[in-house]
């Protein structure tokens, strides 16, 4: 796995237009021999590092037996003692043998276990402790204290706490001044099959449940754990199951925003407080009663709801009866206009134009986070077909290897992840002071970009590529080498959003340090046109702090190439 350092390689002088933004990938040529293989294929975002490995059940399950083993086999203790050992300890095993080597006596006295376990005598009666029957011995139990119980009474107190979920693994004798645990051999003994089997998952589950090194993936019906090893600045997991989370917080993988702000922004989707915005901007009391009242018609006429009927006017909030003539008609309101010149309503039109600016804010913010969303299932859906069935249809057509065409998987994957991302920063520039107008400027160029050749790449294998499939036979005209062109075009696009992602994802992660860094610098080629190619003077506006090198944009496909080429690093046209 690359370093974060490697991945997000790039000039702060030469921002987006630096040479090697288009010389990255697998397909900047127009001859492509060979199985398309790429080993910078897969986005920066989906690949997977050494940090954490993914666990199916049956690892779970033999590392759990593993280490009661292991502990069985040092300690010189059952199996179910060190089970219930290692449930103490969080199946810590360095812990249990520190502990138990530390202080043996002070662990089992702690933990419930017993050196020399107390057997109940096998003749005669006894008189069980919860329902006070006096039974044959051979119908008593007992755990290694030597309480005797009725199995009836072990069987509705284990049910019992069975039904109360994982809290059944720590089971403690009835007696109320026992300390004694009750191990599995207890539950097998006088439960059903079915009982056994629900404690048998409780404390299968606990291995992962009780171990801060592992969790379980949140995605829907997900059986796989995570077993995560370094704790860095990227906690991003991807599943077996294609779910990405958050190892920190276990949210959805929301890199490069920070948990905190995650749970700000989730809270704030989900608050009372934006309805309360949304009533106080768009609604007015009424004068009488005080119930909010929108106004959803023309005129200023309004009457509230029953019981109250008050009619009054809109803009003043005085009684209709008072609007004649005088007051300049039933539609217009001169009133109003006098009483704001002489102050009266200065504080409450404050108020409700702060609210409304507030809620259109958050309105813009939170609409584009929900419809990025909307466009990442829409592209995990289309990524699916093309994987199932679409790929083999094109590969006939194509006449070449499915092989040959897996840039158009790695596309829609690039899109997929690039989608998420770009979601995640819209709820981190809703954070950003107003105050910090650098780090805004900068932030609202770096997303542009970056959701500018998202948007390029998008279009390009959604719109472009349904024209081969439209044909019905494969043809041998010029379709093979149009279909080349089209293959350098989408490999350069999807190398450039990869690019304009991985500045993005290192500007925000290092706090937009770029503003402070450049704060001193002159910003007198803020909005310096530059000369293109086809002799035509281009300007392109930047936020201060940001240098853009001279550039020309291709005539073809539209895309902008550094100053120095004279061929476009996305299509090969020579100028």
């Amino acid at each position: 796995m690359e370093s974060d350092e490697d991945m997000l390689d790039a000039s702060d002088s030469e921002l987006m237009y630096d040479d090697d933004l288009y010389s990255d990938g697998g397909c900047a040529s127009d001859e492509i021999d060979g199985d398309y293989e790429s080993d910078d294929s897969q986005s920066f975002l989906t690949r997977r590092d050494q940090s954490y490995n993914i666990l199916k059940e049956e690892e779970i399950r033999q590392r759990q037996e593993e280490d009661i083993s292991k502990v069985s086999g040092i300690l010189f203790i059952s199996r179910d003692a060190a089970c219930i050992l290692l449930r103490h300890y969080k199946w810590n095993v360095t812990k249990v043998h520190d502990e138990w080597f530390s202080n043996e006596e002070s662990v089992r006295k702690e933990v419930g276990l017993l050196e020399e376990p107390v057997e109940i005598p096998n003749s005669g009666e006894l008189k069980c402790g919860i329902c006070f029957d006096a039974l044959p011995s051979s119908d008593m139990r007992a755990a290694a204290c030597g309480h005797p119980y009725c199995i009836e009474c072990w069987k509705g107190y284990i049910v019992a706490s069975i039904k109360d979920g994982p809290i059944c693994l720590g089971l403690r004798c009835p007696e109320p001044s026992c300390n004694v645990a009750i191990d599995h051999d207890m539950i097998k003994k006088v439960a059903s099959s079915e009982d056994v089997e629900k404690y048998s998952r409780f404390l299968y589950r606990s291995y992962v449940e009780d171990n801060r090194k592992i969790k379980w993936c949140p995605g829907p019906g997900c059986e796989y754990a995570v077993e995560f090893f370094l704790a860095d600045s990227n906690n991003d997991v991807l599943c077996n199951c294609a779910h990405w989370f958050c190892w920190n917080c276990t949210e959805e993988a929301h890199r490069p925003v920070d948990c905190e702000t995650v749970t700000k922004w989730l809270i704030k989707n989900s608050a009372e407080s934006e309805n309360m915005n949304w009533i106080l901007a768009n609604s007015k009391p009424c004068p009488k009663c005080k119930r909010p009242i929108e106004k959803n018609q023309g005129c200023m006429h309004m009457t509230c709801s029953s019981p109250c009927r008050f009619e009054f006017c809109w803009l003043c909030l005085g009684s209709w009866q008072s609007h004649g003539e005088r007051t300049g008609g039933f539609y217009s309101c001169n009133s109003y206009e006098r009483a704001k010149k002489e102050g009266v309503y200065d504080e409450t039109e404050k108020r409700r134009e702060m609210a409304k600016n507030s809620l259109e804010r958050y309105m813009h913010y939170y609409e584009r986070w929900a419809s990025n969303q909307s466009s990442r299932q829409k592209a995990i859906a289309d990524l699916h077909s093309m994987e199932t069935e679409k790929i083999q249809k094109l590969s006939e057509i194509i006449r070449e290897p499915e092989t040959q065409l897996r840039f158009i998987i790695d596309a829609w994957q690039q899109i997929v992840d690039c989608r998420r991302l770009l979601r995640w920063t819209y709820a981190y520039g809703f954070y950003i002071p107003d105050k910090e107008t650098a780090k805004k400027q900068l932030f609202e160029y770096l997303q542009g970009e970056a959701e500018a050749g998202l948007e390029r790449l998008h279009q390009c294998v959604e719109k472009e590529l349904q024209d081969y499939f439209s044909m019905e036979k494969p043809s041998d005209t010029p379709i093979y080498e149009n279909f080349s062109q089209y293959r350098v075009k989408l490999c350069g696009l999807t190398s450039v959003t990869k690019n304009y992602f991985e500045n993005l994802v290192h500007a925000l992660e290092i706090g937009l340090e770029d503003v402070n860094s450049s704060s001193s610098q002159t910003s007198t080629s803020k909005n310096e046109p530059t000369k293109g190619k086809s002799g035509k003077n281009k300007s392109r506006p930047t936020p201060a702090g940001v240098t853009v090198e001279d550039h020309w944009s291709c005539d073809r496909c539209t895309y902008a190439n550094p100053a120095s080429s004279d061929r476009c690093q996305m299509c090969q046209h020579q100028v």
